[in-house]
């Protein structure tokens, strides 16, 4: 009998080749891979990996696109007892040397492209294309609980990314803990259509439908064809599908309906009630909230469908998002620590902790393990209703002190959402020795006029919630989950923009850019 102290995740690999042997796993639109084929992929890489002497817990990195290959190689790095640490493959080779210099890894498996990149960085390629196809028939031993078993890297809008470690054994509980909250059972065959990053969100919910023998159309973006062949075909039951992901769909299929859906998974960013609706219309009222985070994988907070369809039909929204109650398991604290001077109340950081939580968080100065207590301090900014859920209000960083107030930019983008005559719009602050700080909006792709239809929509904000300048650059900054750095927008601000601080604060135009500016 196995100790409570191990994971036999080889056993278990192994199970599902013999129970849904020739079905389809993981395809990508072209490369179709069957279970059986996983199974053998996945042990055949691990063979490479288990180095004699190789510690169970040690850092391997996988850099690769969506597509089967990150599928077995996840898997294959999980049987060989070491850390995955799976990488964007949009990631930089800056971006890779600094997520080597804090994880501590030196082998990188990923596609014969990139190889020489990584060489250059005095780190070890293992790629794709050389791995045996065969089965080398052996059984791995069970890895220890505690050693490390994940690493998932932050996205970097903030600053340098910083890496979430989880032992086997949190990484289990949360694949089980997303199991248990899915809203009905995969079943062989069943399929779910993927399109973000492999390395971040989708792979749970791919580790979930393999599971039971599901099917997982992972697409290396949103390829509309490709979304389009997909779901006229009738055969994809469930969709994962963040906001931008969602908008892009519905520009792309406008009144166009979609049977067969029974759920379209969402969250990562707000959803607006406009998007809400573009949704239901082409899916139904089958969309569901959850919250996760890189340091507390989903599910922490769950608002099923029937409950989000009620909370953006019925409900008058309060300030913030809705992301629903808390998962069985999941404790949530809001601290508050109001600061002098301040002329309104604002919303408090949300604490939580959780079996499934990450064990700490490495940075440039090492392993830091979460607060006393277990507690994770999120650095979101949130509150919780008189029905027990839990409300997002934004991100402690990014609030805006001015004049004594605190803003929430999230609260002033939501009411610019939608404008015809821009690109999406991104709220941030510059400093001010006389406000503090001046709120500004910036956006992308702007027509003639912009200006005026933006100021219009902000009369219904509280004065000093109103942006003191709109500004426009050629592109907005975002990561490879598709977020606006707000970090990022003030730099090319102050590129382009000279300032003049007072009561009636200025931003005017740098004549160097004027070309690419406006």
């Amino acid at each position: 009998m196995q100790s409570d102290s191990v994971i036999p995740w080889s056993s278990g690999l192994r199970v599902l080749s013999l129970r849904f042997g020739e079905a389809v796993a993981i395809t990508d639109g072209r490369e179709r891979l069957s279970y059986r084929a996983l199974c053998a992929r996945a042990h055949a890489l691990a063979v490479r990996l288990n180095a004699p002497g190789e510690p169970a817990g040690a850092s391997v990195a996988t850099l690769l696109p969506n597509g089967p290959s990150a599928v077995w190689a996840s898997y294959g790095v999980r049987l060989s007892g070491a850390a995955e640490t799976p990488m964007s493959f949009g990631y930089t080779s800056g971006e890779v040397a600094w997520s080597a210099h804090i994880a501590g890894f030196k082998t990188v498996v990923t596609v014969s492209s990139r190889a020489d990149e990584i060489r250059g960085l005095g780190l070890d390629p293992l790629v794709v294309e050389d791995i045996s196809e065969s089965d080398p028939g052996i059984i791995f031993p069970p890895v220890p609980m505690d050693a490390p078993g994940r690493i998932l890297f932050s996205s970097g809008t903030t600053g340098k990314p910083k890496g979430a470690v989880y032992t086997h054994e949190r990484r289990w509980i949360g694949e089980q803990m997303l199991k248990a909250a899915l809203p009905f059972i995969p079943s062989p065959g069943s399929r779910i259509l993927l399109m973000t990053p492999f390395s971040h969100g989708a792979s749970l919910l791919t580790y979930a439908w393999c599971d039971h023998g599901g099917e997982v159309l992972l697409l290396n973006g949103v390829d509309i064809a490709a979304v389009r062949q997909a779901l006229a075909s009738g055969g994809i039951e469930a969709v994962f599908a963040p906001p931008t992901v969602l908008a892009k769909l519905a520009a792309a299929f406008g009144g166009q309906r979609f049977a067969g859906v029974r759920c379209v998974f969402t969250g990562t960013q707000p959803l607006t009630s406009s998007l809400y609706q573009k949704a239901c219309n082409m899916f139904g009222a089958v969309v569901r909230v959850t919250f996760g985070k890189t340091e507390c994988v989903n599910p922490i907070t769950v608002l099923g469908a029937q409950a989000c369809d009620r909370h953006f039909t019925l409900e008058e929204t309060g300030p913030g998002t809705c992301v629903g109650w808390p998962a069985p398991g999941v404790e949530l604290h809001i601290h508050t620590e109001p600061e002098a001077g301040e002329v309104e109340a604002a919303a408090g950081e949300v604490w939580l902790r959780a079996m499934h939580m990450s064990n700490g968080m490495l940075d440039g100065h090492g392993f830091q393990p979460h607060e006393p207590d277990g507690w994770h301090l999120t650095g979101d900014q949130g509150y919780i209703d008189a029905q027990g859920r839990l409300w997002l209000t934004g991100r402690i960083a990014d609030v805006i002190k001015t004049g004594g107030y605190r803003v929430n930019p999230d609260e002033v983008e939501s009411v610019l959402t939608g404008l015809a005559s821009c690109g999406q719009v991104t709220v941030t602050s510059i400093p001010s020795d006389y406000w503090g700080e001046v709120i500004i909006a910036v956006t992308e792709n702007a027509r003639q006029g912009w200006e005026a239809h933006a100021a219009e929509r902000v009369d219904v904000l509280s004065k000093h919630k109103r942006p003191r300048a709109y500004l426009e650059i050629d592109e907005l900054p975002r990561n490879p989950q598709g977020k606006v750095s707000r970090k990022k927008v003030r730099e090319l601000v102050h590129a382009a923009y000279d300032f003049t601080d007072g009561p009636y604060p200025k931003l005017s135009r740098k004549a160097a850019d004027a070309g690419s500016t406006h």
